[in-house]
């Protein structure tokens, strides 16, 4: 299926839409987005995998990315697209391909645009981070992804999310003793030594920390919980999993320290970790963005991609027209109006 990135705005994410693009299988969508970039002679377009790039080479002094990924999660009997009211109904509406139509139409009709941009589109955002095109790309061609300031398309229903919280798991594990449960008092109850780690837990009171005028919101929950031998044995081991949510005041080994003190006496093994990032919202372009926006600015409570730019140097926030608690669903819509603002405003901001 060939894309018009000349056609509609709404046009457009329908037919994007409609290219079914689950994680692992966007060569499809990668293959018609190369082929209409690579249309546009003012575009430099190079492919790795079904990661395509686009660049303008306009010798601008300042160089922006806009960045979204072509993925989506398992079809839940929601293609094709189709339209009600206001509302584009389909897989990916709102994560994230109306953000992708927006930055398909501004790489086609945007020729000459204030400040040089990058457009990367990318593969496999929805499941596991080593599978993540952008973040081959950073170690591979970290030199495409190189900017001044980056806009990840997310959903934000057309607000400015500013940076992103860190995300940690860990394993903490308590020990104890096996024996029969008809002679417990010979052997020591790994589950109920864990009663200690949940009190921490009930006990955490959410910090806010103000992190570049932005008000974040930690969290520190238990996920899962692992232990139990047989039903007549008393347990030596049970683990429970604790899924830390940071503010971009810490770094990854802040916010691990933190949670060997919180845990002490306890074996704390980290399982996974992302760094947070600060919102970027201190660099012209970042400021210029934020004018020609004219959004409600706020902290993005969650983790996404701008982390990778952020350890990059590359300063990023969230903007696109979804709505993200409709992300994943199985009745996803995007408000259709939203799209067209978006592209209006970005427009704005890379012709002023």
């Amino acid at each position: 299926m060939r894309l018009d990135l000349f056609s509609d705005v709404t046009d457009l994410t329908a037919a994007i839409v409609d290219i079914e693009s689950v994680s692992g299988a966007e060569g499809p969508l990668a293959d018609a987005v190369e082929e209409a970039l690579r249309a546009l002679p003012h575009l430099a377009v190079e492919r790795t995998g079904h990661n395509v790039v686009a660049r303008t080479e306009l010798g601008h002094a300042e160089r922006v990315v806009l960045a979204g990924h072509l993925d989506t999660v398992p079809l839940n009997g929601n293609l094709p697209s189709r339209v009600e009211g206001d509302r584009l109904y389909g897989c990916g509406t709102t994560d994230m391909k109306s953000g992708v139509a927006v930055a398909l139409r501004l790489a086609a009709t945007v020729p000459e645009p204030t400040r040089d941009v990058t457009f990367v589109f990318y593969e496999c955002e929805e499941i596991e981070a080593e599978r993540n095109g952008l973040r081959r790309l950073a170690a591979e061609r970290p030199e495409l992804l190189a900017g001044d300031f980056a806009v990840l398309m997310e959903p934000t229903g057309a607000l400015i999310e500013g940076g992103c919280q860190g995300t940690i798991r860990v394993e903490v594990t308590a020990t104890g003793e096996r024996a029969h449960s008809a002679r417990a008092w010979m052997g020591s109850n790994a589950i109920h030594s864990a009663g200690r780690i949940l009190d921490v837990l009930r006990a955490y009171e959410p910090t806010r920390p103000v992190v570049d005028g932005l008000e974040y919101h930690e969290g520190l929950n238990a996920v899962f919980v692992r232990g139990g031998v047989a039903g007549n044995v008393i347990p030596d081991e049970c683990v429970v999993t604790v899924n830390y949510r940071f503010a971009p005041d810490k770094s990854l080994d802040e916010a691990e320290r933190y949670l060997r003190r919180i845990f002490d006496g306890f074996a704390v093994k980290v399982t996974d970790a992302s760094p947070a990032a600060r919102p970027g919202l201190t660099h012209p372009a970042a400021d210029a963005f934020v004018r020609a926006a004219g959004a409600e600015v706020r902290a993005k409570l969650g983790w996404t991609d701008v982390a990778r730019f952020a350890e990059l140097g590359v300063p990023a926030v969230n903007y696109g027209p979804g709505e993200p608690t409709l992300a994943h669903t199985k009745d996803e819509y995007v408000e259709i109006p939203l799209i067209g603002d978006c592209e209006h405003r970005m427009r704005a901001w890379l012709t002023a």
